[in-house]
């Protein structure tokens, strides 16, 4: 058994996906023949770890007023080598702040205090997922975590759609910049990806924007987790091409 778990799930129960359909239902077959329609928190996409037939995990509430008790937790992608995707959006956070309390990430230098959701930005109507600061001397960090699951090969890519909201982040994160730290955290949730790039291909702007937050100070952390249905591990930074992405190239 693993010691080094960040997140540990609690039950989670197997299933196979029929079809996820309207952004936020997944319709499972579970492993005992019951099938069941499963809460999807992940609104996107989901390209390329969506196909029906796949193996799948839920986690079940105990809360009597939750329309939908099954959570999709995470799926099962490739044929030679399955690995498993965490695809719950409500979740990275939370495996982010555990590691922060650990300070598994040593580029971030040492912070004292973590807090949540801190209002910033030009006109003071974003939320950054997490303020970091520590000694009088030190700069403060605000860092943006990215839930990432799309993979070409051992590639991981983000976004895989276009997102006007991940725009906006990048935005505010370079304009807090030189005064500030400005950081972005890329949680790989699959452990079989080795790179990351911008998905140049599914969003464009997004990428053209990333280079330009990069050219001026933006700190990029492409962080690999390991999901099991047993729990989530650290496996540290994955290799960051910051150059036009493969999948962009013949295009």
């Amino acid at each position: 058994m693993r010691s080094d778990w960040i997140y540990r799930y609690s039950t989670l129960y197997p299933g196979i996906l029929l079809r996820r359909y309207k952004r936020f239902f997944a319709d499972i077959e579970l492993a005992t023949g019951e099938v069941i329609t499963a809460h999807c928190a992940n609104t996107g996409p989901m390209t390329g770890v969506c196909t029906p037939g796949s193996l799948v995990q839920v986690s079940l509430s105990n809360n009597p007023k939750r329309k939908l008790p099954y959570t999709l937790e995470m799926i099962q992608v490739g044929d030679n080598e399955p690995t498993w995707v965490g695809i719950n959006t409500a979740l990275p956070n939370q495996v982010v702040k555990l590691a922060l309390e650990k300070h598994l990430f040593p580029q971030l230098g040492n912070y004292s205090q973590i807090k949540g959701e801190v209002v910033y930005g030009l006109d003071k109507s974003s939320r950054v997922d997490f303020l970091l600061t520590g000694s009088d001397t030190e700069l403060p960090i605000y860092l943006e975590v990215k839930n990432t699951t799309w993979a070409q090969g051992r590639l991981a890519l983000f976004p895989d759609t276009v997102t006007t909201r991940g725009q906006k982040h990048l935005r505010e994160l370079m304009g807090i910049l030189p005064d500030s730290r400005a950081v972005m955290l890329y949680l790989i949730n699959r452990g079989d990806c080795t790179q990351f790039a911008p998905g140049d291909c599914a969003d464009p702007l997004y990428g053209k924007m990333l280079r330009e937050a990069v050219a001026i100070g933006l700190e990029v952390l492409p962080c690999r987790f390991d999901t099991k249905p047993e729990g989530i591990c650290y496996l540290g930074l994955a290799d960051f091409i910051l150059s036009m992405s493969p999948l962009n190239i013949n295009k």
